[in-house]
């Protein structure tokens, strides 16, 4: 179990229009000269100032986002350089662009801010009468978890009311950084940077094609057969599965403009894409076993990683009632245990109780072997 459970819990210068103008030439950015101890002391204004700067490359773009006057703008970001005592930002008559040491700060600011935003939302949730526990969540990645989970929380003397934060794929990780939820169930995150991280469950997770797909009136797949197939985060298969880890499957920000314009935000919206054939989705058996439907067929994929899920929560967090959530749910899933059982010719047994079930359950089951009553999908 993570550290921290058992004793604190889970715990371009110029106007907009011209473009970016040169603010001189020998004078254009600060000698590198030693920064004084007044360098040390950057106020959250000075920084919000580059950043935005750094992101447009344009400072009447960025004056106009920061809804400020340009010139004073200007003046911030040159009596920031004077006191580090670096060039943060190369100026010519055509562009801006960052130095070196101007792209460390900007990696490192707005890690900063971010952290200054979070701390400012905890304090005003922490001085709330009775503040409620944030739980943030994607609506049935709970692997059926929730309600026995809530119920054992329930029962601790340091449960508050709970509050559930619904979000889309991916969006729990940032509402734990940005203050805005105080814990969360959701599968392993891809960078674990500010958080404490504990597994909860693993399962398979299986391939939801078209039911018409010729790929669907196969038993066994592997990544090879989904080659190019697009995938609901906007990114193709590869035959090395390079693409396809849980972090990418579940989060990924870089849309297909091509033939994704749009990227699905819902289950629903996944579906019909699935149902049409415009792309495969990688589901855990157990969102799988609650939507059912005829126009999908699931499939398993021999080499196919895992769903892990996990609840997780900001590494500073000392609340008791973090704690007492974290506990909870890790109580209940070391009693759920693995929700499909395999056996020791390492063949995971989906158990149906005829073929109807199966196409219910699972799609429309392929022709031929296994035989009714039960579906074999195998690792």
């Amino acid at each position: 179990m993570a550290a921290g459970l058992a004793a604190a819990g889970p715990v371009a210068e110029g106007s907009a229009a011209a473009g970016p103008v040169a603010e001189g030439s020998a004078a254009a950015g600060p000698s590198a000269v030693g920064a004084s101890a007044a360098g040390d002391d950057v106020e959250v204004r000075e920084l919000r100032y580059f950043v935005a700067v750094a992101e447009e490359l344009h400072f009447g773009r960025a004056a106009e986002r920061l809804g400020m006057a340009q010139p004073p703008l200007s003046r911030a970001i040159r009596e920031l350089e004077r006191r580090l005592g670096v060039p943060l930002l190369e100026r010519t008559t055509r562009r801006v662009a960052l130095t070196p040491a101007g792209l460390v700060l900007l990696r490192d600011a707005r890690i900063a801010l971010d952290a200054v935003t979070a701390a400012t939302r905890r304090a005003r949730h922490a001085g709330q009468p009775i503040a409620p526990l944030r739980l943030a969540l994607k609506a049935d990645y709970d692997a059926g978890l929730l309600p026995a989970v809530l119920a054992a929380y329930h029962q601790d003397a340091a449960a508050v009311p709970v509050e559930l934060a619904l979000g889309g794929r991916g969006e729990q990780e940032r509402a734990l950084r940005e203050g805005r939820a105080d814990v969360a169930m959701l599968p392993e995150p891809g960078d674990h940077r500010g958080l404490d991280v504990e597994p909860l469950l693993t399962e398979p997770r299986l391939v939801a094609l078209a039911a018409s797909d010729p790929l669907a009136a196969r038993h066994d797949l592997c990544l090879a057969d989904l080659h190019g197939r697009l995938l609901p985060d906007g990114l193709r298969i590869e035959p090395d599965g390079l693409r396809i880890e849980p972090a990418t499957a579940y989060g990924a920000q870089v849309p297909d403009a091509a033939t994704s314009p749009q990227r699905p935000r819902d289950l629903a919206q996944i579906f019909t894409l699935v149902e049409l054939g415009a792309m495969v989705w990688f589901a855990p058996v157990s969102v799988a076993r609650r939507h059912p439907r005829a126009g999908i067929a699931y499939r398993a994929v021999s080499d196919l990683k895992p769903s892990v899920l996990c609840v997780a929560w900001p590494q500073e967090s000392r609340s008791p009632a973090v704690a007492a959530f974290a506990r909870a749910a890790v109580t209940v899933a070391s009693g759920a245990g693995a929700p499909v059982p395999v056996s020791s010719d390492g063949v995971t047994s989906v158990i149906v109780t005829s073929d109807a079930a199966c196409a219910g359950a699972l799609g429309p089951p392929p022709p031929g072997p296994p035989p009714p009553g039960e579906r074999l999908v195998r690792r």
